[in-house]
């Protein structure tokens, strides 16, 4: 199966983006996202409309439901657009056609980035990265290769102002001329010498003197050639972007892969590709540093959880040998492995990832996949000891148990059904684990009602047969001297690590051998002497709590225990979280300017602020390597690349932007030192930067939620929005509440302005029209693409615009003269005789949501404060705040994602709760007993939330609940199989006793008493199980056995971001089963006794 970190998210969103130069915010909100936006709106399914004006493109983000595909959504969209653009009151004058396409976030992120560096100039660098971009753009898994850091090269036609208008000569004629010059055009065939030859006119540039050459006006004989008006040159465009690594200049290849692919061979191919290229092109001295790689942050993720599985099944089977002996806990444990094969078989062949949502599954199925083996394995045991033959055992044992082991595996997956119909993104990201846990039970389930019945049959045996010691030794000497061999042959004949693993294999089982009679022993002596007196010691104590109306005290007890334990959780409440805390690998440093700053300045701020984190993070550096123990780069982007991609998605090139992106070393090589506290640091020692915004964050992990503080502000009048907008953030400041890092508005009324209004029916009698005046304004000051020069294999831009002395000054730009011809002369008539100038400030964005136009404040929360108590402290202050009329105030964002998830999670728990009754219901056929057990379900919550408060752990939405769900479904078995097997001893004593009805309460009081103690090391076995099989992830533990049986590095350590992530929900069910077994033990036997009394008394009436 392949490997992916967390599952590939696969959402209907499309997006919608729209060129329309020289059009403000304003213009283009009215003219082009209203109409698209209100056509769009009128298809079924749709989820959310946003969208974002800003000069000159309108970019719109359309959510569908989950039911509908993408490809689907996409035709839909696309028709609408295609009505809109149908329509009259639509612009007729795009330079292109809406750009429409499935947004897939697969794609839009890279895998991984390769930072070029060296003493070389970043033209070299620049040459490196581009072998290596068109070797790496040929694998089939991925999408795009983008390099960053380098400087776009150009043609520029440097036009002189004065020279221009003297010789009459307007920015159309030379338009016009280089575009005529630069073609090649195919005349067709001629037939020359019997060959038939195709005739091809070839007149493309060849080098710049050609373009210097062309003759852009010739009147009467008067050739006025490019070169005397203009400059012509091959050169790197304006610097518009930089990048650095650790403040050395460095080349940035970002690498993405397509949809659906499989990223880990992708990243070894990858490998091969910068291998190979160092041993044919690349120089030794070029560095080439991996950040941001997702294939190593995938392979420690699953690795990990593959070591939690091997540290749990060890410790499944090391508890199973105790109770039933080392031959019957192999019968047990060998379901482990069965089930999982089968489980990866059909997992497969349904298209699913080796993800860390499948592997956590199988972390949480180890101890239950083993539950219907025990039960069956212990019934056919216990047959056995009663002297039954091994056939007779298997068949009786089995059918005995058949019945409620189906129902008790039907009550756990109906706990995980709702979970796999989980709607939304976030239910795309977590359906896998109840998927893999449905499948798995599935699979356990065939594995203990046919293979574990014929392997008991045929091989168990009731006493431990007694290994001869000699034999033993014997056996652990040909063992190690296998083991030896191998490891002679793996290390210094074959090197291979697989047969270095067979041959440590081998010596692990030699000294087991060596030892077993011990260890054996130990095994006994807990089967034979330790369990009897646990089961006698049981008995007494349930015999007192099912004493008179101590049955009846113990169940009340338990309710008021319940209600104890809310009432501890509500007066301690733990810090409640939506998704949980991560130790961060990767730590943005956001720098933001006033709009229209100039890269320049950006760029000193930025080399200040990187400066200050370089000069802090020394005090990380070992002492005697110099290597830095807590950070592995530190990646600095000003210009391109600097965007937030969680509130904007687009890359494009902002001159008031930068970005350091800090990337921390592995979780085991940081010495015990917090992430989070040394990013706490970060944020104090950058400070305050007069006039910039810097606020710093850490990667996320699950799929996207929003800020953890989202105010959103919706209404009609944008001017409104604003000056509301500002008064609420000014508001919120001033409540100096902890934890709240930097309130911004989404957008600005800061973006510098001068606009030119035009006297339109002066200019018109003049001969001059409105995109006529605005072209030339934007072909001398921005420039305007009039062709491409081809050199080599690459194409590149001719640009032309005025000299950089004009261009940057008011009065030549609004003073040059438009030529044109009327009535055979040549006519100029300057900009300035028709405008007026205004220089204003103006919006730097409209953006909508739905159809209304919104302004969203927005803040991080710093580290070691919790949103949802901020969250809560702003409601509170602001809920009586005055409001303009049609204005609206709601919390989107991470808040809002919360208050969904938990509906949705707590109506899956009443569902789940509702399905388990009807399924025991109809096991039983009787409406009290299912009652019984569905009572024992709710009261393992003490166990949860006792459990939170105790050990100050946090409340985890998602984690808990789910976990809180999954221990209903656990809880649940235990329960049925102890109340069906006390039915079936009631009913075996009656058969025996030749009573049918009105039993004497002193049996069925018997019946009860022997359930328990007959199915008390089952239950205690399937418990002890399921927490042990997690405890390995709750706690951290790992283990590296791959690297411990081939190169004897086990890589140990406690912690790590398997466990902070899963650990929540691993806790949870630890918690809940505990306690859980405890009431399956007694307060089940009170309750079905305390009904049993009730029937009786109803009868005898």
């Amino acid at each position: 199966m392949p490997r992916e970190g967390f599952p590939e998210i696969v959402m209907p969103e499309i997006y919608i983006g729209t060129a329309y130069p020289g059009n403000g915010p304003a213009d283009i909100e009215k003219l082009i996202t209203i109409p698209l936006e209100r056509e769009i709106n009128t298809i079924s399914g749709i989820d959310d409309i946003s969208s974002t004006s800003v000069e000159g493109f309108s970019n719109i983000s359309v959510k569908f439901m989950t039911g509908i595909s993408p490809s689907e959504a996409l035709r839909k969209v696309k028709d609408k657009v295609d009505i809109v653009k149908s329509k009259n009151s639509f612009p007729k004058d795009l330079p292109s056609e809406p750009n429409i396409f499935e947004l897939n976030l697969s794609e839009l992120l890279p895998i991984m980035n390769l930072n070029l560096t060296g003493d070389f100039s970043v033209q070299e660098l620049e040459v490196f990265a581009e072998y290596l971009k068109d070797e790496i753009s040929n694998l089939r898994e991925i999408s795009s290769v983008d390099i960053g850091g380098i400087q776009e090269k150009e043609v520029e036609i440097s036009i002189d102002k004065h020279k221009m208008e003297s010789m009459n000569v307007s920015f159309g004629e030379i338009e016009n001329s280089v575009k005529a010059e630069n073609i090649t055009i195919s005349g067709g065939a001629m037939l020359t010498d019997n060959i038939k030859r195709t005739v091809r006119v070839i007149g493309e540039f060849r080098d710049t003197k050609d373009i210097a050459n062309v003759i852009v006006r010739n009147k009467n004989g008067n050739a006025v050639f490019l070169k005397d008006i203009a400059r012509v040159e091959f050169k790197e465009k304006e610097i518009e972007k930089y990048a650095r690594y650790f403040k050395n200049p460095v080349v940035v290849i970002d690498i993405k892969k397509k949809s659906g692919e499989n990223l880990i061979s992708a990243s070894k191919k990858i490998d091969e590709i910068i291998k190979k290229a160092y041993e044919t092109y690349l120089p030794s001295k070029l560095e080439i540093i991996r950040t941001n790689d997702q294939s190593e942050n995938i392979d420690k993720s699953t690795s990990s959880l593959e070591n939690n599985i091997i540290s749990g099944m060890l410790l499944v089977i090391f508890v199973l040998m105790f109770f039933l002996g080392l031959r019957n806990a192999l019968f047990i444990g060998i379901a482990i492995p069965l089930s999982m094969l089968l489980s990866f078989m059909i997992l497969s062949f349904l298209g699913v990832t080796l993800n860390t949502m499948v592997l956590f599954a199988l972390v949480l199925s180890l101890g239950m996949l083993v539950d219907n083996g025990i039960v069956v394995v212990e019934n056919i045991y216990r047959l056995m000891d009663e002297r039954a033959s091994n056939l007779d055992a298997a068949n009786r044992g089995v059918g005995e148990v058949a019945m409620p082991i189906i129902a008790s595996t039907l009550t756990t997956l109906a706990a995980f059904i709702p979970l796999a119909i989980w709607p939304g993104i976030m239910g795309e990201f977590m359906k896998y684990l109840p998927i893999t846990i449905i499948i798995v039970l599935c699979s356990s389930l065939i594995v203990a009602l046919v293979i574990n019945p014929v392997f008991t049959s045929m091989f168990m045996k009731v006493e431990e047969k007694v290994i001869d010691q000699k034999k033993a030794i014997k056996k652990a000497v040909i063992f190690s001297l296998f083991g030896i061999s191998s490891l002679v042959l793996g290390l210094f004949v074959f090197d291979s690590e697989l047969i270095v693993l067979i041959g440590n294999v081998s010596i692990l089982i030699s000294i087991v051998l060596s030892t077993f009679k011990y260890l054996n022993t130990c095994t006994e002596n807990f089967k034979n002497t330790f369990l009897p007196f646990v089961e006698s010691k049981y008995e007494s104590i349930l015999r007192f709590c099912l004493k008179g109306n101590n049955a009846k005290k113990s169940l009340i007890g338990s309710i008021l225990i319940l209600a104890l334990s809310v009432f501890i959780f509500i007066v301690f409440t733990p810090k409640v979280l939506f998704f949980p805390k991560n130790e961060p690998n990767i730590c943005y440093v956001y720098i933001e300017n006033e709009v229209g700053t100039d890269i320049e300045i950006t760029n000193d701020i930025t080399k200040r602020i990187e400066q200050k984190i370089i000069d802090f993070l020394k005090k990380y550096e070992d002492k005697k390597s110099g290597e830095n123990f807590m950070v592995k780069s530190i990646i600095s982007k000003v210009g391109e690349g600097a965007n937030d991609l969680d509130k904007d998605k687009s890359q494009s090139i902002v001159s008031h932007r930068a970005k350091i992106i800090i990337n921390f070393q592995d979780y085991n090589l940081r010495r015990g030192i917090s992430s989070s506290s040394v990013m706490t640091e970060i944020h104090d020692v950058i400070g305050m930067v007069p006039g910039t915004s810097v606020f710093v964050k850490k990667d996320s992990v699950g799929p996207p939620t929003g800020a953890p503080i989202s105010v959103a502000v919706e209404g009609d009048d944008y001017k409104e929005i604003l000056d509301f907008s500002n008064k609420l953030k000014d508001f919120i400041n001033k409540l100096n509440i902890p934890g709240v890092e930097n309130l911004v508005l989404d957008i600005d009324k800061s973006k510098p302005d001068m606009q030119i209004y035009i006297d339109r029916e002066k200019a018109q009698k003049l001969g001059l029209h409105i995109f006529k005046i605005g072209d030339n304004i934007r072909s001398s000051l921005y420039g305007k693409k009039i062709s491409v020069f081809k050199k080599g294999d690459e194409e590149y831009d001719i640009n032309m615009r005025f000299s950089k002395k004009y261009r940057y000054d008011q009065a030549s730009i609004l003073d040059q003269k438009i030529s044109f011809e009327q009535g055979g002369r040549n006519i100029q008539v300057p900009i300035s005789t028709v405008a007026e100038v205004k220089k204003k400030s103006d919006y730097t964005s409209i953006k909508r949501n739905n159809l209304k136009k919104v302004i969203t404040i927005t803040s991080s929360v710093l580290e070691s404060y919790n949103a949802n108590d901020i969250v809560k402290q702003i409601k509170n202050h602001i809920k009586d705040i005055d409001k303009p009329k049609g204005i609206s105030i709601r919390f989107t964002g991470e808040q809002k994602k919360q208050e969904e998830q938990m509906e949705f999670l707590s109506k899956s728990l009443l569902i789940a709760i509702s399905i388990i009754f009807l399924i025991i219901v109809a096991q039983f056929n009787s409406f009290f007993i299912p009652l019984i057990i569905v009572i024992s379900v709710i009261l393992s919550l003490i166990g949860v939330l006792l459990g939170l408060v105790l050990f100050q752990m946090d409340f985890v939405i998602i984690m808990t609940m789910i976990g809180i769900i999954s221990l209903a479904g656990v809880v649940v078995n235990n329960a049925i199989v102890l109340v069906d097997y006390t039915n079936l001893t009631l009913s075996r004593k009656c058969q025996e006793m030749g009573i049918h009805q009105n039993m004497p309460f002193s049996v069925i009081y018997d019946s009860v008493i022997e359930s328990g103690k007959k199915r008390l090391r089952p239950v205690l076995l399937t418990a002890i199980t399921t927490i042990i099989g997690l405890i390995p992830l709750a706690v951290g533990m790992n283990i590296d056995f791959f690297g411990l049986f081939t190169k004897y590095e086990p890589d140990v350590y406690v912690g790590g971001d398997n466990t902070l992530f899963w650990g929540p929900m691993a806790w949870t069910i630890i918690f809940g089963l505990s306690f859980a077994t405890f009431l399956t033990l007694v307060i089940v036997p009170a309750m079905y006794l305390i009904y049993q009394r009730i029937s009786l008394s109803r009868t005898n009436l």
